[in-house]
């Protein structure tokens, strides 16, 4: 309950309550666990809630029709995400939220925060701030899958894994499906290209961990990749 209350009161949506109503709010929380590999709930799902991430983390998955697999986005502890069916009752989940790792939310109905929210101008506003901002979100995720090749994806991706380890060896914590799922493409061509880098220098890679030796060209490849 300790890590809840402050991801609580540093989420801008229930900070900018009053504290009467933040008292209600957390009341009406419902606690909910769920382990690596489970589902919060599944595409096609009437859905009318809204959680925040006290532990752990949560991929919003996209499939086609192939089978093939999308990671649209990943929530982390702090962060807060709603079903459509939150706002419009009958509209449908259009993604499946999968647990990442062991994971702890807490969990509100439509029913009980919507009165809520309605009744703190503030707090709506701050929620539809981000509403405005996940959308401009998607919107550069759909630009990145539409015009930036496999190859700049990949990079990026890589980028972000390595983070401030340039330069030193890198656990590889993601299969090729994985990685393949991140940047919307196959195991094969996401194969390929780690190849292709390692080839070229850019990385170098083993079955456990892989290493970034030149940090310069990476960048150049995530950035420049655009068509």
């Amino acid at each position: 309950m300790k890590d809840f209350a402050l991801l609580f009161d540093q989420n801008p949506v229930f900070a900018a309550l009053s504290e009467d109503k933040k008292d209600l709010v957390m009341k009406e929380a419902i606690s909910k666990q769920f382990s690596k590999g489970q589902f919060v709930t599944l595409d096609g799902d009437i859905w009318p809630y809204m959680f925040l991430i006290t532990k752990g983390r949560i991929h919003a998955i996209k499939s086609s029709m192939e089978g093939r697999s999308l990671v649209v986005t990943t929530f982390d502890a702090g962060d807060i995400f709603w079903g459509l069916a939150f706002f419009y009752e009958t509209m449908p989940m259009l993604v499946s939220l999968e647990v990442a790792e062991n994971t702890s939310i807490m969990l509100w109905s439509a029913r009980s925060l919507i009165p809520i929210l309605k009744s703190e101008g503030t707090a709506a506003w701050e929620l539809s701030r981000l509403m405005v901002y996940k959308m401009m979100r998607a919107s550069e995720i759909l630009e990145e899958m539409t015009f930036q090749p496999v190859a700049g994806r990949l990079a990026k991706l890589l980028m972000d894994t390595v983070r401030d380890q340039e330069h030193e060896p890198v656990t590889r914590s993601l299969t090729l499906d994985e990685m393949a799922a991140r940047i919307g493409s196959t195991r094969e061509m996401v194969c390929r290209f780690l190849h292709r880098f390692a080839d070229d220098g850019i990385i170098d890679i083993t079955r456990t961990e892989f290493r970034v030796m030149d940090t310069k060209r990476l960048t150049k490849v995530a950035t420049n990749s655009k068509g």
